[in-house]
């Protein structure tokens, strides 16, 4: 068997959009008609200027190679160009063919994708969400209003979530880590008390940040929301200094979050060695599957734990979930519920009670309907994420949307 076809389409969430700009699926397929798809996470570059790098990474290292042989193409990569370090572009495409790969692998052997990885070790893989507005609710309003966000936790509560995140703590920027204005932590901290009220123990606070702070801005807004008891705390720095989140590891007692923006092994020891205790590779970039189970294999004895971040499509998140499903040191899966990633994948998956079953189906265990992939193409000009050009507002109100504000209908 081996790999000889490649088809890429860039297709995007209609609104409200949850989950990016755009997702960049991935079709291969086999000298003996298989197909695997697979999905590459958020680029430095723009959907066409990937679409090349996808097709120059899968003709150059893996086309008319068996797709068992993961460990051979991953070195191929990583080492592609006299590199052997950490790339988030090369890699997010290799991530994609990769997922691809082992969707071909358990349909050819008729198995779920887990039990080619280790097995099944968890049955239910308990799921967390962030918070997004309800039908009522208006935006932009809707992202600096404790009130309407604890009532927000308190819908998904009733779902049957036990975890939830929020980021109430203002921009993130092209600039370097900043202070955070004294607003921003007041209201971090209003939203932290709201939900807690709300919601009291039957749900987890997951405080989400994306690198906006420089370290003791890290700490001084670490320090505010410590009374609410989050389970984490999530990038709280930039990640292009990983020794700097041991500072603020050991300076606030709410454990340290990352791995959204990492890519490979070799990034998610060094954050373990700076004292990060939650892992949270997103599939589509880190390095596929084989290299998160890898990560979860070297978090294992520094006592740390993993939970697969999601910010893109359905053929990411199953991949996600089909790691979650086979180590012993899972915390729990982002998931994103919208009726388009349900829909793409033609409701294979879902979250019941808080919870997500893993996939029994072969492969990926997922059937991606490409003719509606394929009716929503991407036609704007911004990235799948960006960052904000404008430095922190210290007199006004941060009303920060993220780096992929909804569209509106």
């Amino acid at each position: 068997m081996r790999l000889t076809d490649l088809d890429i389409i860039t297709t995007a969430p209609p609104a409200p959009g949850w989950g990016g700009r755009y997702w960049t699926l991935v079709k291969v397929t086999t000298d003996t008609g298989i197909t695997g798809w697979g999905e590459c996470y958020a680029s430095t570059v723009g959907p066409t200027a990937m679409e090349h790098v996808i097709r120059d990474v899968f003709s150059r290292h893996m086309a008319g190679e068996n797709p068992e042989n993961i460990e051979l193409m991953f070195r191929r990569v990583y080492s592609s160009g006299f590199t052997q370090r950490p790339d988030p572009t090369v890699m997010g495409a290799f991530s994609g063919l990769e997922i691809a790969c082992w969707d071909i692998l358990g349909k050819d052997r008729d198995r779920p994708v887990w039990a080619l990885i280790g097995g099944l070790m968890n049955e239910r893989i308990r799921a967390y969400t962030y918070l997004y507005p309800l039908p009522h609710h208006e935006m932009p309003a809707f992202w600096v209003d404790p009130d309407q966000n604890a009532e927000a936790a308190l819908a998904l509560v009733e779902k049957g979530y036990t975890a939830l995140k929020f980021d109430p703590a203002g921009p993130y920027t092209i600039r370097t880590g900043h202070q955070p204005a004294r607003s921003d932590i007041s209201r971090s901290a209003a939203f932290c008390r709201a939900i807690r009220e709300a919601v009291g123990d039957r749900a987890d606070l997951l405080f989400g940040t994306h690198g906006q702070f420089n370290t003791h801005g890290a700490i001084r807004m670490g320090a505010a929301i410590e009374p609410y008891d989050p389970l984490w705390y999530e990038e709280p720095i930039p990640p292009d200094n990983i020794a700097e989140f041991a500072r603020v590891a050991e300076a606030v007692r709410i454990p340290v979050a990352t791995g959204e923006r990492m890519t490979t092994k070799a990034e998610f020891a060094a954050a373990l060695r700076a004292g990060v205790k939650i892992l949270q590779p997103a599939l589509g970039r880190a390095g596929g599957i084989w290299e998160a189970k890898k990560i979860a294999a070297i978090a294992e004895p520094w006592n740390a734990e993993i939970a697969p971040h999601l910010y893109a499509g359905p053929v990411e998140w199953a991949a996600n979930l089909h790691l979650a499903a086979s180590i012993p040191n899972l915390l729990m899966a982002e998931t994103i519920e919208t009726p388009f990633h349900d829909a793409l994948i033609k409701g294979a998956i879902r979250v019941e009670n808080g919870f997500v079953a893993p996939p029994k189906g072969a492969g990926l265990g997922i059937e991606v309907d490409e003719a509606l992939a394929r009716a929503h193409p991407y036609t704007g000009e911004g990235l799948h994420l960006q960052m904000q050009e404008a430095p922190c507002d210290y007199q006004g109100i941060n009303v920060f949307e993220g780096g992929a504000p909804a569209p509106r209908d």
